[in-house]
């Protein structure tokens, strides 16, 4: 294995703390990427890597290593990109809540291949927070006003939103038309994948944003069993428009306070900073920005 292929393999273990993890994600036999550590702390002279028995991470060296290789082999992928033509390849790894990778990102997939077809994906759908360079993934999407992180953050849409019930719920608890009127109704509580806390429902009004949390009995993670708790008429809830075309149209959902609109719910694309980016991982970010784009009001 060659230097800049070792500092790739170095790389990945950083990321990974795993030797075997790298090893799997890169596609070669763990002794390689074991052999290309070692060539590389014997050619420097130091110890890069910690090995305990439940994980292996950088010491102050390696950290220092870690930093310039990133940059390097970065500038390296640029410049010979930018040389040879050569188009985007390899694997994308993305963590998206399933309802936005079904309605937004799985219609244009045959655009995307068309245009680079040696890129695979692989979508995942922790709906919570994770580590975004520990666990492998090369970015993640997320809804929702977002806590300050060390990531970029890009803001790639605001999707309009409406406040639902069933017509059983309506029927039985009224159907309210003013914000006030909200007293004494219940709401599914929806568990911010952000804070772990409820999300209240928020409304625009004049002067601001209006914010209402609701007794819920019940609290829920996923965003389908929101809406299925919705539909059998167990609350209140707000969520994007476009995830609720199908229940309006059968008559499973209504919307209630249609003059009060919803705040909006901003889509934001996370991932490393830009040298840490493959130009793979670059062309699907854009082409994912251009699909909610093309896809909401």
């Amino acid at each position: 294995m060659d230097r800049i292929d070792a500092m790739r393999a170095f790389i990945r273990i950083v990321e990974r703390r795993s030797f075997t993890k790298a090893a799997e994600d890169l596609g070669l036999p763990r002794s390689s990427v074991t052999e290309a550590v070692q060539q590389l702390e014997t050619r420097l002279g130091v110890r890069l890597l910690q090995r305990t028995t439940r994980q292996v991470s950088p010491t102050l060296d390696g950290e220092a290593y870690y930093r310039r290789c990133l940059s390097l082999v970065a500038d390296l992928d640029d410049a010979e990109g930018a040389f040879i033509g050569a188009k985007p390849a390899g694997l994308v790894r993305v963590d998206v809540h399933g309802t936005q990778a079904r309605h937004f990102l799985l219609p244009g997939l045959p655009r995307f291949w068309a245009m680079y077809p040696d890129i695979r994906l692989h979508f995942s759908e922790a709906h919570q927070q994770i580590d975004l360079i520990r666990e492998g993934f090369d970015c993640i999407l997320r809804s929702g006003e977002l806590q300050d992180s060390s990531l970029i953050m890009r803001q790639i849409a605001r999707l309009e939103r409406g406040t639902f019930a069933s017509p059983a719920y309506v029927s039985q608890r009224g159907f309210p038309r003013t914000l006030d009127e909200l007293d004494g109704h219940e709401m599914v509580g929806h568990l911010s994948p952000n804070t772990g806390e409820i999300a209240p429902l928020a409304f625009q009004v004049e002067g601001g944003v209006r914010n209402i949390v609701l007794p819920a009995r019940m609290s829920v993670a996923g965003p389908e069993t929101n809406v299925a708790a919705a539909c059998l008429g167990l609350g209140i809830i707000q969520i994007p428009r476009y995830r609720a075309i199908r229940e309006l149209a059968e008559g499973a959902l209504v919307e209630i306070l249609p003059d009060i609109p919803s705040t909006p719910l901003p889509v934001h694309v996370l991932y490393p900073h830009r040298h840490q980016l493959s130009p793979r991982v670059r062309v699907f970010i854009d082409w994912v920005a251009q699909q909610f784009r093309g896809s909401t009001p």
